[in-house]
């Protein structure tokens, strides 16, 4: 007599595999949109100031115009993912970088009218701005539909990866590019990294629209609103090392000032590598304590570095804490919506990162230009410092009332 045999079942270690590929296969995309961005952080600081001629300030408003473009288009990057579906949404993203590319490119032409210039290099980032909305969004929307909703945590940190990641490698490329052959050579290899996404992602499978009930954006984003807040907070310490770091190092007379941000992608990196359950254990709420606890003391680290080495430990100390800031309380800000809200969510949330990075750069220009580059790092220590007793305060709410109370 014969007996069947069950079906081989799939160990829970193959699945996580699998899962993570199909989520490694997407994030990609984000990984070529914030390699972009990174070749210009460290090069573009020194171009407004030393080849076109301006202050602290419009060099600080060149970088955060970006994010202010990244602000204004979250709304239609969430509205696009949940109606026109996630890939498409990539591929428009991709497309923007690749046109931010060209614009940089002539900005470098436009050297000898350094008016001109500044203004197309504002062409340049806003544009670019767009990109990174639409890549950034699409893209978690895009691993969540591949993997499941009850994955949306590891999406969002593999998203966060690939977006640390691909800063840390391109800021020394970047300055090596720039180096080597100029600033003109950013906007070129800018156009084909975007082209070579955009053709890579063509290729791969889209995932459903998520149907049911949506709603009004006004709505989603009053519900986030305090997670966007606590995370605006903290990332003004990304915003101040990303903007000024390079200037900091140069009023110290200090060399090899892309290596802090490099210093800084790879502790995000290896953070959200190592604890890459933490969230799932403890709670959203908790994990933001203790991240906003860690960056508050490399930013203080960096506010007191009489040495590049102290500097550097306060860039890692840094991008250690920031690390899980934003799933921690994305995870908790998007599970207020219903599953066809994801995407206004997700983009709502994300507005704080962008207005925090918008504000930043003039506030910081204009910090560092009466105080010195060092007090910027203090003002943003200072920030994660609220943004601690904000989590401290959701924490409470949501322990007490449940995540309704968490979204007062």
């Amino acid at each position: 007599m014969s007996v069947a045999c069950p079906p081989p079942v799939a160990s829970p270690d193959s699945t996580d595999r699998a899962s993570t590929l199909r989520i490694v296969t997407i994030v990609f995309y984000t990984f070529v949109c914030y390699l972009i961005i990174g070749l210009a952080l460290p090069v573009l600081p020194g171009f407004v100031t030393d080849d076109l001629g301006f202050g602290s300030v419009l060099a600080g408003a060149a970088i955060s115009v970006q994010y202010a473009a990244t602000l204004m288009s979250r709304p239609h990057a969430g509205r696009s993912a949940d109606t026109r579906g996630a890939k498409r949404t990539v591929l428009i993203g991709l497309a923007a970088c690749g046109a931010s590319g060209a614009l940089l490119l002539a900005a470098t032409v436009c050297t000898p009218w350094p008016t001109v210039s500044l203004v197309v290099l504002a062409a340049a980032r806003l544009v670019l701005g767009f990109g990174e909305s639409f890549v950034g969004t699409g893209a978690i929307l895009w691993g969540i539909g591949r993997v499941g909703a009850h994955n949306s945590a590891r999406v969002i940190s593999w998203n966060g990866i690939a977006t640390y990641g691909a800063v840390a490698i391109g800021a020394p490329a970047g300055a090596l590019l720039a180096r080597a052959f100029g600033p003109w050579a950013l906007g070129a290899v800018t156009m084909a990294l975007a082209g070579l996404g955009y053709t890579l992602a063509r290729h791969v499978t889209a995932v459903p629209l998520v149907h049911g009930e949506r709603m009004g954006y006004a709505s989603v984003f009053r519900r986030v609103l305090p997670h966007g807040i606590g995370l605006a907070l903290g990332t003004a310490g990304f915003g101040s090392i990303a903007t000024f770091i390079a200037l900091y190092y140069a009023a110290r007379g200090w060399q090899h000032a892309a290596l802090a941000l490099t210093v800084f992608g790879t502790l995000f990196v290896g953070a959200r590598l190592v604890f890459a359950n933490a969230i799932s254990v403890y709670g959203g709420f908790r994990v933001a304590i203790a991240s906003f606890s860690f960056e508050c003391a490399g930013l203080l680290l960096l506010w007191l570095a009489t040495e590049p080495h102290m500097a550097l430990a306060g860039a890692a100390l840094t991008g250690f804490g920031f690390a899980l800031v934003f799933p921690a309380l994305g995870v908790e800000a998007v599970g207020l919506v219903p599953p066809a809200s994801r995407g206004a969510a997700l983009s709502a949330y994300s507005v704080f990162f962008d207005l925090s990075l918008g504000i930043m750069g003039p506030l910081a220009g204009y910090v560092a230009g009466a105080f010195g580059y060092a007090s910027v790092f203090f003002v943003a220590a200072l920030a994660a410092a609220v943004a601690a007793v904000l989590s401290v305060s959701l924490y409470l709410r949501h322990t007490r009332g449940g995540p309704a109370a968490a979204a007062l």
